[in-house]
C-alpha cells in the first residue's frame, strides 16, 4: 500500500502529527521503534503529565529566547485554547487548577496517551511497532519513502518525530539527528537538558529537608553573567535539583562541557539583598539579645542550611550573634546573599528529560515544518533546535509543530 505520509515517531509530536494528517484526507503510515507508543510522554510531569501553560504565546514564545519567534505560526495555529479543546475532542478533560499548568483531570499520562491511540485507530492510520527506520529515500531533491530494519515504505511526505536521546530507558535515542544529518541537515551540538546536577560542594547533603522557595540562580563566568534564573531548589546528596535547576541545567551543561566545573551564586534568602538581610537580622536580634546566629538565620532560612552557612563563613552557629565582629557580620550577610556553588558534573542523557540542539531552524520553513532541503521532508517535536523550561513548554511544543507538520503544506521556493 502507498502512503501520503510516514511518521517517523509515535510520540507526542508523532501521534498528533498522523491524527492531523489523517484529519486532512491523508493516508499515514506511523512508525515506531519501540513496542509502544509514547512511552516519554508516559512519564512526563512525573506521570501527570503537565501538556501546556496559560500563558499567552508572546509570553510563551519569550521563555524559549531569541529563537523562540521561530514558534509562532505553530502556536497561532494551535494555541493552549485550542490544545485543550483537541484533547477535549478526544475524550480528554483538562484543567489548569493552579491557574497555570494545565493536566488532563486524571492527572494521569496514560489518560493522554490512551486517547490519542484511540484517535489513531479511529482515523484507520497504519501503526507499527518494531519500526527503526534507517534512511530516509530520496530522488532527483525529493522523498520518495523510507527504508526500516525490515523493509521500505513509499510515501512523497516524511515526518521526523522522533524525538532527542534522553531518558535511553524509555528507548529514546539520537536516531532521528543521524536521519537528519544523513540528507545534509546541519544539527547543532546536543546536550542534555532539564536535569539535576552535581556539585563540588559536599555540604549539600546535610540540607535535603526542605524545598528553598524563590531562590535566584547566576552564572559566575563573565560570558554568562547575563544569565539568571528563578525558582524552588531542592539540594540532594551530590548536588541540586528543581525547577530552578531545571530550567536552568541548559545554559550550564555547554560550559560544563567546556570548562570541566562551572561556578554559580545562588541567593538563598527569597531575593533578599544585603542590606534586607542586615535588616532582618537586626530586628530578630532586638527580640532576642541572647540569640545564636543559628537562631536568627533560622527566622528565615531553614535551620541546617543556617548551621552550614555559618560553617561556610568560619562561624560556630551556637555562638551569640551580638559577640560577632563586624567584619564576620559582613562576610556572613554576603555568603546568604550569594552562596556560591561549583557544578561538577550530571548523569547525562540518562537523566535528561530534555535535549538542547537539533536540526537547525535556519534550514526549517516555521510556516510548514518542511525542510528547506529537501521537498516532502517535515520535523517536528523535540528534533528541532528549539527547548523550553519545565511547566508545559515543550510538550505543547511537540503538540503544536507535529499538528503543523501534519497538514503538510508546501510553501514554494
Amino acid at each position: 500500500m502507498t502512503h501520503d505520509l510516514i511518521v517517523i515517531g509515535a510520540g507526542a509530536a508523532g501521534m498528533m502529527a498522523a491524527i492531523t494528517a489523517a484529519r486532512c484526507g491523508s493516508r499515514v503510515l506511523l512508525l515506531e521503534k519501540q513496542s509502544q507508543s509514547g512511552a516519554k510522554l508516559r512519564a512526563s510531569g512525573g506521570g501527570r503529565c503537565n501538556l501546556a501553560n496559560t500563558l499567552s504565546s508572546e509570553q510563551f514564545i519569550a521563555r524559549f529566547g531569541r529563537e523562540g519567534r521561530f514558534m509562532i505560526p505553530a502556536l497561532k495555529a494551535l494555541d493552549h485554547d485550542a490544545l485543550v479543546e483537541f484533547f477535549a475532542g478526544i475524550g480528554v478533560e483538562c484543567n489548569a487548577l493552579d491557574g497555570y499548568r494545565i493536566f488532563p483531570v486524571t492527572h494521569k499520562s496514560d489518560t493522554v496517551v490512551a486517547a490519542l491511540e484511540a484517535e489513531i485507530k479511529r482515523l484507520d492510520i497504519e501503526l507499527l511497532y518494531g519500526q527503526k527506520v534507517e534512511k530516509i529515500d530520496q530522488q532527483n531533491g525529493a522523498v520518495i519513502g523510507v527504508t526500516t530494519n525490515t523493509q521500505s515504505y513509499r510515501a512523497a511526505n516524511v515526518i521526523i518525530a522522533s524525538g532527542g536521546p534522553g531518558y535511553p530507558s524509555l528507548g529514546a535515542d539520537a536516531s532521528g539527528y543521524d536521519l537528519a544529518a544523513a540528507t545534509g541537515h546541519q544539527i547543532s551540538e546536543l546536550f542534555p537538558a532539564m536535569l539535576p546536577l552535581k556539585t563540588r560542594e559536599t555540604w549539600v547533603k546535610k540540607c535535603r529537608a526542605d524545598t528553598i522557595g524563590k531562590a535566584e540562580m547566576r552564572i559566575n563566568l563573565p560570558e554568562a553573567k547575563k544569565l539568571q534564573a528563578k525558582g524552588d531548589l531542592i539540594f540532594t546528596e551530590n548536588g541540586i535539583r528543581g525547577p530552578i535547576v531545571l530550567d536552568f541545567a541548559r545554559e550550564i551543561t555547554p560550559l560544563l562541557k567546556k570548562y570541566g566545573e562551572v561556578p554559580l551564586l545562588i541567593n538563598l534568602t527569597q531575593g533578599m539583598n544585603e542590606e534586607q538581610i542586615r535588616e532582618r537580622l537586626k530586628k530578630a536580634q532586638s527580640n532576642n539579645k541572647s540569640a545564636s546566629v543559628a537562631d536568627l538565620l533560622a527566622t528565615f532560612i531553614n535551620r541546617p542550611l543556617a548551621r552550614e552557612l555559618c560553617q561556610l563563613a568560619s562561624i560556630d552557629p551556637d555562638s551569640a550573634y551580638g559577640r560577632l565582629a563586624g567584619q564576620q557580620r559582613d562576610e556572613l550577610i554576603k555568603l546568604l546573599t550569594w552562596t556560591p556553588l561549583t557544578v561538577i558534573g550530571h548523569d547525562g542523557f540518562a537523566a535528561a528529560m530534555v535535549t538542547r540542539g537539533g536540526v537547525a531552524l535556519k534550514q526549517i520553513s516555521p510556516e510548514t515544518m518542511q525542510s528547506r532541503l529537501l521537498q516532502g521532508l517535515y520535523f517536528c517535536g523535540e528534533i528541532v533546535d528549539l527547548d523550553g523550561p519545565c511547566g508545559g513548554f515543550n510538550l505543547h511544543w511537540a503538540f503544536a509543530s507535529g499538528h503543523l507538520a501534519g497538514q503538510l503544506k508546501s510553501i514554494p521556493g
